[in-house]
């Protein structure tokens, strides 16, 4: 009798221990099951962000040939494009829209805020519809990670340099960047343009692939797409490409974020996607060369115009004002003395020039090109914003050409002024002697990304300084400070020019 009941004792334990061994499993692929990271903030608030991205979609219209809503592709992406959005929590989601654009290279790109522009050559080169919902989601993630906000943000400093070059010299810029440039954009759409690094290419793909799962398609699809297109060489691949550089083992890192996923019944394709690439097909599409040309003249615009393609932005949101870019302010450094610069200089060697800094600020060197080298207390970064220091970077002419030393500046304000609302000149640029050549100095008012000793929004001094080196080339400094202390550190941003030397 005790015998039976020890087993029964036993068989009651076992079944117990099977039973909490079961639900541990299940536990446990709840816990697995991916989950949409926070994004986190930029220096643009929602607002402008959506402003800045459907200003900029309003001018692909007139750009570029934008098939019409009712088009059977549009259609289609539209309600493949809704599906994904259903995926992402309500508070991180944006105003996603999606358009196509009847171009033969396989391209996308989005914009901040949410418009999404898709080449019918995307569709067309696709083998199913989740390969075509893997390159939407990449760049849905691109929003929702804001990687273009970012980089406007980057514009004010360390980003104004770019492409400069060729704006002082007057050259065309190429592509679908240099199309909307041209145009004037308040914002500077080379800048919303700009390729991804490739940490923001990483970042989307594993973004992307959780968007994929969650709508049920399998991520092995978005890597698949990119796989191809590399494969394809000089094909049709390249343009994608160089906006979307490969972060590295694309398809090994997606394959090991996805591993540890609970299975799930994957849709491949649809009929919808059949008949929408199908009539893909016979659609009247351009190459890149052809569109280019088609957007000095001014087709674009009457052609979209005449097959009903009219951009209409979201309810209740205008246009007519050009989007700010300005920083919202930031934590801030714990106190002042946390960014004050040390009374002693050490010298960094640049390549082409040395410069003195004090001891205790910071070198920062580019994350990507296009990008400056930062000097500045550690307290005062935020992001991709300084509060305190310098910024440091050069134009460098093209093969054959020279570079106006007045122009290079102007152009230089001028881009300085188009990064948001509150930034503006103080004056003309004036003459001033650094490292026994002449250079131009000129003040500068932005937003800074610091609060006040109150919390409240406060103004901050750009004192931007261009010097002509022995090369041909422009180096530019921008030196930061909040505006109520910018004469504190005024004479240690003297002192550092008087340090310069070629």
């Amino acid at each position: 009798m005790q015998t039976a009941i020890t087993d029964f004792a036993n068989s009651k334990l076992l079944a117990a221990a099977i039973a909490l061994s079961l639900l541990l499993s299940l536990a446990s692929a709840v816990v697995s099951a991916p989950e949409l990271p926070n994004p986190g903030h930029t220096g643009m608030s929602r607002q402008e962000q959506v402003q800045l991205g459907f200003q900029t979609a309003a001018q692909v219209y007139k750009q570029m040939p934008v098939l019409p809503d009712s088009s059977p592709e549009t259609l289609y992406v539209r309600q493949l494009g809704a599906k994904l959005v259903a995926t992402i929590p309500q508070q991180y989601t944006w105003p996603y829209e999606f358009h196509v654009i009847a171009q033969k290279e396989i391209n996308a790109f989005a914009l901040p805020g949410g418009p999404m522009f898709i080449n019918i050559g995307t569709i067309t080169a696709a083998d199913n519809e989740a390969e075509l919902a893997g390159v939407m989601a990449h760049e849905m993630s691109h929003v929702y990670m804001q990687h273009s906000a970012r980089q406007v943000g980057k514009a004010k400093k360390t980003g104004i340099f770019a492409g400069i070059a060729e704006v002082a010299a007057g050259i065309a810029l190429g592509g679908t960047a240099g199309q909307l440039a041209q145009e004037g954009i308040q914002v500077g759409a080379q800048s919303l343009m700009l390729k991804y690094s490739r940490g923001d290419e990483a970042q989307a793909d594993a973004v992307g692939a959780i968007i994929l799962w969650k709508a049920g398609y399998n991520p092995q699809a978005l890597a698949d797409f990119f796989q191809k297109l590399e494969q394809q060489g000089g094909g049709a691949g390249p343009q994608f490409l160089s906006d979307h550089p490969n972060p590295g083992n694309r398809e090994a890192a997606i394959q090991k974020e996805i591993a540890e996923w609970p299975p799930k019944q994957y849709q491949a394709s649809s009929a919808l996607f059949a008949r929408a690439k199908q009539h893909a097909t016979g659609v009247r599409a351009y190459s890149a060369q052809e569109i280019a040309q088609g957007a000095k003249s001014g087709q674009w615009a009457s052609l979209n115009e005449k097959n009903g393609a009219v951009f209409k932005p979201p309810s209740g949101l205008a246009l007519a004002q050009p989007a700010s870019a300005s920083a919202q302010p930031g934590a801030g450094p714990d106190s002042l003395s946390s960014v004050l610069p040390s009374s002693r200089l050490v010298t960094a060697n640049l390549g082409p020039l040395t410069i003195a800094h004090p001891e205790n600020w910071q070198l920062f060197t580019p994350r990507q090109k296009g990008e400056g080298v930062t000097i500045a207390p550690h307290a005062a970064v935020a992001g991709d914003e300084i509060g305190y220091g310098v910024v440091i970077s050069g134009v460098a002419p093209k093969p054959g050409q020279r570079l106006n030393l007045d122009q290079v500046t102007a152009a230089l304000v001028r881009r300085f002024e188009g990064t948001g609302s509150e930034s503006q000149a103080l004056g003309s640029p004036q003459a001033i002697t650094v490292a026994g050549v002449q250079g131009r100095s000129v003040a500068l008012q932005s937003a800074s990304p610091f609060p006040d000793g109150n919390g409240q929004p406060q103004k901050e001094r750009d004192w931007l300084v261009t010097v002509p080196a022995p090369d041909g080339a422009v180096i530019g400094f921008v030196f930061v400070a909040p505006e109520a202390q910018f004469d504190r550190f005024r004479p240690t941003f003297e002192s550092m020019l008087r340090s310069l030397k070629f």
